[in-house]
């Protein structure tokens, strides 16, 4: 059972930056964050394999960058340009397998990942 520990949430004004971290227990191969707003399903945000294969959803795309540490089977978001519409509880979800070769914001994307952290909120402001 790998187990995964968020971090880096907070507050801030829009335009602004946060990077969210996230550390898994165990070796995984496949590791993305997905975000869930007040009243909204769960959506993909950025996926990263271990061979630095990347999907980022279309609307963080050229704002955020994800980044992986495989030595340390950690994971980064590093969020720019925040706008008040990225406003989410930011979750970390991990896969010992490839990450899945469908768009991210496929229906059922994230039954991919059996592993899940517990979330971090993010919340901008305007």
């Amino acid at each position: 059972q790998v187990q995964l520990v968020e971090s880096g949430g907070g507050s801030l004004e829009a335009g602004g930056s946060l990077t969210l971290s996230c550390a898994a227990s165990g070796t995984v191969n496949c590791m993305g964050w997905f975000r869930q707003a007040p009243g909204k399903e769960r959506e993909g945000v950025a996926t990263i394999d271990r061979d630095a294969n990347i999907k980022y959803d279309d609307s963080v795309k050229d704002r955020f960058t994800i980044s992986k540490d495989n030595d340390k089977n950690t994971v980064t978001l590093q969020m720019n340009s925040l706008k008040p519409e990225d406003a989410s509880v930011y979750y970390c979800a991990a896969t010992l397998g490839r990450c899945p070769g469908l768009p991210l914001n496929y229906k059922n994307y994230e039954r991919a990942f059996p592993y899940w952290g517990r979330g971090t909120q993010v919340t901008v402001s305007s």
